[in-house]
C-alpha cells in the first residue's frame, strides 16, 4: 500500500433528498484529499440527484438505476471502487469531523491491517447536535461476536483486495448483511484489525433495522442466522446478549 493510497467511499441513495447534502458534503470536506465517492441510486423520483449535483465535490460517479434494495446498490458500489481502501457511508449519515479519513488511512499504513473501524454517535435525525447512543466499539477480542460485540458498520474500512478475497455483501440477509460481513471477516477469517477510539460517523436514528419491533427481531434472526452460514456456533441466548449490549450504549 502505498502512501497516499485512494479511499474509495460507496453511498447507497433511494428517495434521500432531504439529507444527502449532509453526507456529500462531509466527505468533500474531509482533509485527506485522495478520495472517490461513488453513488448508487435506485432510480430516484425526488431530487436526490440534483442536490447531489449541487453539492457534489468528490463525487466521481453517480448510477441511477433500479436495484434490489441497499446491499445491491452497495455491492455495486464496491464492485466499480477503484480505492485500495473501501468504506460505506450511508445517505443520512455524515462523518463526524473532517480528519476521519487521513486517521483512517494512517491506521492502514502504519499497522498493515485488512480492516479499521472506530466509533458512532446515533444522533436525532433533526438536531444532529443532539447524541441519543453512544456507541464506543472497543478493540476485537477473542469470540467477540458471540458476546454481542461487533463494529458500527459505517466505520467500517475494508481493504479492496479482501472483498476481492473473501465476497461482498450477502444480499440474502436483508437487515443484517453488514453484520454478517462483519463476522465472517473478523470471526470467520481471522482478518488483522484495528481500532480507533474516536467517534467517526454521525448517524440519524430510524434506520431500516430499528424502526420497528418487528425488525428488530427480524434483523436478530438474521444475526443469528449469519452464524450458521459461516458455520460458526450459535451462541445460547444470543439475542438477550445483543440487546443488552445495545441497552448499554444509552447510559
Amino acid at each position: 500500500m502505498h502512501n497516499q493510497p485512494q479511499v474509495t467511499i460507496v453511498t447507497g441513495t433511494f428517495n434521500s433528498e432531504k439529507y444527502i447534502a449532509d453526507c456529500v458534503t462531509s466527505i468533500s470536506n474531509q482533509d485527506y484529499q485522495n478520495i472517490e465517492h461513488i453513488i448508487i441510486d435506485g432510480a430516484s423520483k425526488d431530487k436526490t440527484i440534483e442536490t447531489i449535483n449541487n453539492t457534489r465535490n468528490k463525487v466521481v460517479k453517480i448510477v441511477s438505476e433500479p436495484d434490489n434494495g441497499i446491499y445491491d446498490a452497495m455491492n455495486k458500489g464496491l464492485k466499480l471502487a477503484k480505492g485500495e481502501i473501501l468504506g460505506i457511508l450511508n445517505s443520512d449519515d455524515f462523518y463526524n469531523s473532517d480528519d476521519v479519513i487521513t486517521k483512517v488511512v494512517n491506521a492502514f499504513v502504519e499497522n498493515d491491517v485488512d480492516c479499521v473501524y472506530g466509533d458512532l454517535y446515533y444522533v436525532d435525525a433533526e438536531n444532529t447536535d443532539k447524541v441519543v447512543r453512544n456507541w464506543v466499539t472497543g478493540p476485537y477480542f477473542n469470540n467477540g461476536f458471540r458476546k454481542g460485540w461487533h463494529p458500527a458498520h459505517p466505520s467500517f474500512f475494508v481493504k479492496r483486495s479482501v472483498y476481492e478475497k473473501y465476497g461482498y455483501f450477502d444480499e440474502e440477509l436483508s437487515l443484517a448483511a453488514d453484520f454478517e460481513l462483519m463476522l465472517r471477516l473478523i470471526e470467520k477469517e481471522k482478518l488483522k484489525t484495528y481500532y480507533l477510539p474516536f467517534p467517526m460517523v454521525r448517524m440519524r436514528l430510524g434506520g431500516a433495522t430499528s424502526k420497528s419491533l418487528k425488525n428488530i427481531i427480524e434483523g436478530n434472526k438474521q444475526c443469528i442466522k449469519a452464524f450458521k452460514k459461516n458455520n460458526l456456533k450459535v451462541p445460547f441466548m444470543y439475542s438477550v446478549t445483543r440487546l443488552s449490549k445495545k441497552l448499554k450504549q444509552l447510559f
